[in-house]
């Protein structure tokens, strides 16, 4: 079935209907105080630690209690500015010099925060004993070198293009205490943080209802604008959209098709929309260990036969665009090509070709409207070469275990999978999470290519653009001829805000809440 315009139409309207009748705002049933903001994101707290973080509400929260050398400073580039660190510089390709600014405290009596501590952390991260998934961030990293009490070099093996877009910035980059983390027991910790250095601490959790936070009192630096801030997890951006409107948030995300209309008509009164391209990818997946998808030429025909302009048309109104890869154009190793083309006859003789008359397969999505919407296109789509498919929606806290090996075998009936990762601003944030040695974490395809995995660690330290573009651009060749992906979209970020707020938002498309501040 090819939507047409008409069809496309009265598919998404009732899909959105639907999908609001079920997930209607919550009541917060609080009213905030004067001087707190308020504000949602798309999931729950799950993990703090910086080396274990889930998603990225979880690098926003910790944005809020956790330091780091450098900082983005917001806005569509890459540039950064100083946090933790009076002063950074990169005297030669492998030693990175840092000062630290005095007088930043742990919380209680863990006292000042020291090079000590950014050694700890950085190297921590690496420490195989600790497997973090974000290791890779800081693959090219020797050791810390500490020369005094704020002072010490950061020693690579070799230069690493990706050190000041992804591991200084990101939540590999931030600095835990080493005193309070030897005196855990199991060396890492999940939403109970043993220290915090940065201007908020966490006040209070309800899970599921909101996390606030409040001024740290060991907080010596820049006072900041806010007593409180409330972050509220909403899933579904519709429901958010109706918490913006009844007043119980200052910033929210809104929908694609709600910016489609506030192009049009303009924002509510007393608001300002965000309106920015997105870094991020969504992509549907399939599991190659999968029985039913162990032949390649079915994963191929699957790709073949599912109507991708439909899908991002009909779950993001015309605003989303359709990806050729996981990399967005505005960075390098984006592959500016005609993407895959929709083709039933093809897809039916692979079909025949590997001796399948009726195929019946799952397709796991979280909740959010557009990721059912896309689903749906996908399971219209796969009915008309005899694929019969059964979405499963999933909440955020079970979708994210779903690949899993440490939480169980559930990842062995894992078929196809609509994901969506959020992205630094580098093309190798983007191939960090399909590499061999990501499988049974992130790497959910279970997609495991040599020559994908020695292009990803060549491609972090070539100083070459054009070479290094020509690299992730042959990475994701790679994955779209494993037949394991069908690259969907790269979304748009869309947020609406009161304006009496200046919002900042990271080159990535993720708010740095800590940076907004009333307008003057």
């Amino acid at each position: 079935m090819r939507f047409d315009d008409f069809s496309r139409r009265r598919f998404l309207q009732g899909a959105s209907a639907a999908g609001l009748t079920v997930l209607a705002a919550p009541r917060l049933g609080w009213s905030a105080p004067a001087g707190t903001l308020t504000l949602s994101t798309y999931g729950d707290l799950q993990v703090l630690d910086p080396a274990f973080h889930v998603s990225a509400p979880d690098t926003i929260m910790c944005d809020m209690i956790f330091q780091h050398l450098i900082q983005f400073k917001g806005g569509e580039t890459t540039d950064w500015e100083l946090e933790a660190a009076e002063s950074i510089e990169q005297i030669d390709d492998t030693h990175i010099a840092f000062t630290l600014k005095p007088g930043i405290m742990w919380n209680d009596d863990l006292g000042e925060v020291t090079a000590e501590d950014v050694k700890y952390s950085f190297e921590r991260i690496i420490d195989p004993a600790i497997d973090s998934p974000y290791a890779g961030n800081w693959a090219t990293l020797d050791h810390v070198e500490v020369t005094d009490k704020y002072s010490g070099v950061i020693v690579l093996k070799e230069y690493a293009a990706t050190i000041w877009t992804v591991a200084l910035p990101s939540n590999s980059g931030m600095i835990i205490s080493k005193k309070a983390m030897e005196a855990l027991g199991e060396k890492q910790f999940t939403t109970d943080p043993p220290c915090y250095n940065g201007p908020y601490r966490i006040k209070e959790w309800i899970p599921k209802q909101r996390v606030t936070f409040e001024r740290n009192p060991f907080w010596k630096g820049e006072a900041q604008h806010w007593n409180e801030i409330v972050i509220v997890p909403i899933e579904d951006p519709a429901a958010s959209e109706l918490a913006y409107e009844a007043g119980e948030l200052d910033f929210s995300r809104i929908t694609l098709a709600t910016l489609s209309r506030y192009r049009e008509e303009g924002p509510p009164s007393g608001s300002k929309v965000v309106d920015i391209p997105s870094l991020a990818y969504v992509w549907m997946g399939m599991n190659v260990e999968n029985p039913a998808l162990q032949d390649i030429r079915v994963r191929k025909a699957i790709q073949r036969a599912v109507d991708v302009d439909s899908a991002v048309a009909a779950a993001y109104f015309d605003v989303a665009e359709r990806s050729t890869g996981i990399v967005a154009p505005s960075l390098i190793g984006h592959r500016d090509i005609q993407p895959m083309q929709r083709n039933l006859d093809e897809a039916r003789a692979l079909l025949k070709e590997a001796g399948v008359d009726r195929l019946a397969l799952t397709l796991d999505t979280q909740i959010q409207t557009e990721y059912l919407t896309m689903a749906q296109v996908v399971q219209a789509s796969l009915t008309e070469v005899g694929i019969d498919v059964t979405i499963n929606q999933r909440d955020s806290g079970v979708f994210w275990t779903l690949g899993d090996e440490s939480v169980g075998d559930q990842w062995k009936d894992i078929q196809l999978i609509i994901g969506r990762f959020s992205m630094d601003p580098d093309p190798s944030y983007a191939t960090e999470w399909f590499t061999c040695d990501q499988v049974g974490i992130w790497n959910w395809e279970r997609f495991c290519n040599k020559e994908f995995d020695e292009l990803h660690a060549k491609a972090k330290g070539e100083k070459d653009l054009a070479k290094r573009d020509a690299m992730y651009k042959r990475m994701q060749d790679l994955m779209e001829d494993s037949g394991a992906y069908v690259f969907l979209t790269h979304e748009r970020v869309a947020y609406i805000h009161k304006d009496t707020i200046e919002a900042v938002i990271k080159p990535e498309g993720d708010p740095l809440h800590l940076k907004f501040k009333p307008v003057a």
